[in-house]
């Protein structure tokens, strides 16, 4: 989706308040859509979110009003967002992003329905009470993106089997994230026998200090941990690991297609399409309540080819085989 295009189909919404009145006007329910990330990045998934939200019988500004709430990054945003929203009555909350919007959304309301899509088990962080009843006002997608270390970890000493010192880069403002993320690359950490180093980075700024940390300290590859600031921030990611020999795995194809060595993670495209679908039924009359959390089911691997000789390194074939994309 162009720029333009993107930006005629949610400009009119960012102007607080229009959208609701509108939908007072031609009684149509209004969807607000919390992100913690910017509008920038939205193109890549919001047409799969309408596209979802069209097989559910809605189309935006027909029968239906989105109110989109961008919090750029900014992780002490999200509270407020999700409190204004409830204050405009919205008919459903779609929190997306992380876990951050939807545990703001959680905490501002125990009535409005809320759609998440989300990396970290939402059982665990009591936004349901299981995935098959989830109880309550929310449900959503469970994309396991932190639980995906292990394969992802596996990925990278495949591609760089000389490895023993690795760099996980993560994002301390996104606590919950964090800790889940090194929890988990700890744990398959030890299992290969790899010796992990933590960098920390919630600023610009912090991920150059991060890279030179990486430099000084020798490290062999860099796992970067799943964030949104730092698909936010893929571009500065892949130019640095480039310029300082840093063979590096990411979370999604995005990062890969930036320039990003390898990434592995689930198909976001899918998710955001399926965050439509539920939405769409919650606009009928569906309760959460009776929605199962749905589990990822499509993942994808993307190796960029380029930037692999660019580093010197010879992509095993069996890797290259079982790529989903391989970027020549």
């Amino acid at each position: 989706m162009k720029r333009r295009e993107f930006v005629t189909l949610v400009g009119g919404a960012a102007v607080a308040g229009l959208g609701v009145a509108r939908a007072q006007q031609s009684a149509m329910p209004v969807v607000g859509f919390l992100q913690i990330g910017s509008v920038d990045d939205a193109p890549h998934f919001l047409a799969t979110f309408h596209q979802g939200l069209k097989e559910g019988g809605f189309v935006d500004s027909q029968n239906v009003v989105i109110e989109y709430r961008w919090a750029d990054g900014q992780f002490d945003r999200l509270p407020a967002m999700a409190a204004d929203l409830v204050s405009r009555r919205v008919a459903v909350i779609v929190a997306g992003g992380g876990s951050g919007g939807a545990l703001a959304a959680k905490a501002a309301t125990a009535t409005v329905p809320i759609v998440f899509n989300i990396g970290i088990d939402p059982v665990t962080l009591g936004l349901v009470a299981s995935l098959n009843r989830p109880g309550g006002n929310a449900t959503g997608i469970n994309t396991f993106i932190t639980e995906l270390a292990a394969k992802r970890l596996g990925l990278l000493r495949e591609l760089v089997p000389a490895a023993t010192r690795v760099a996980v880069l993560v994002n301390p403002a996104n606590a919950t994230n964090a800790e889940t993320t090194l929890r988990d690359v700890e744990a398959a950490a030890r299992a290969m026998a790899l010796q992990i180093q933590v960098l920390n980075a919630s600023t610009s700024r912090e991920i150059d200090a991060a890279f030179a940390t990486f430099v000084r300290e020798r490290l062999d590859a860099l796992f970067v941990g799943p964030d949104p600031f730092f698909e936010k921030q893929r571009v500065q990611l892949a130019n640095l690991a480039a310029r300082h020999a840093a063979p590096a795995t990411y979370v999604g194809r995005q990062y890969a297609e930036a320039g990003g060595l390898i990434s592995y993670g689930s198909n976001q495209a899918d998710a955001w399409r399926q965050v439509g679908v539920y939405t769409g039924r919650i606009l009928k009359g569906t309760k959460p309540a009776d929605l199962p959390v749905v589990q990822a089911s499509k993942f994808e691997l993307v190796i960029n080819l380029q930037t692999a000789r660019m580093l010197g390194l010879a992509v095993p074939p069996q890797l290259l085989v079982r790529a989903d994309k391989v970027i020549e």
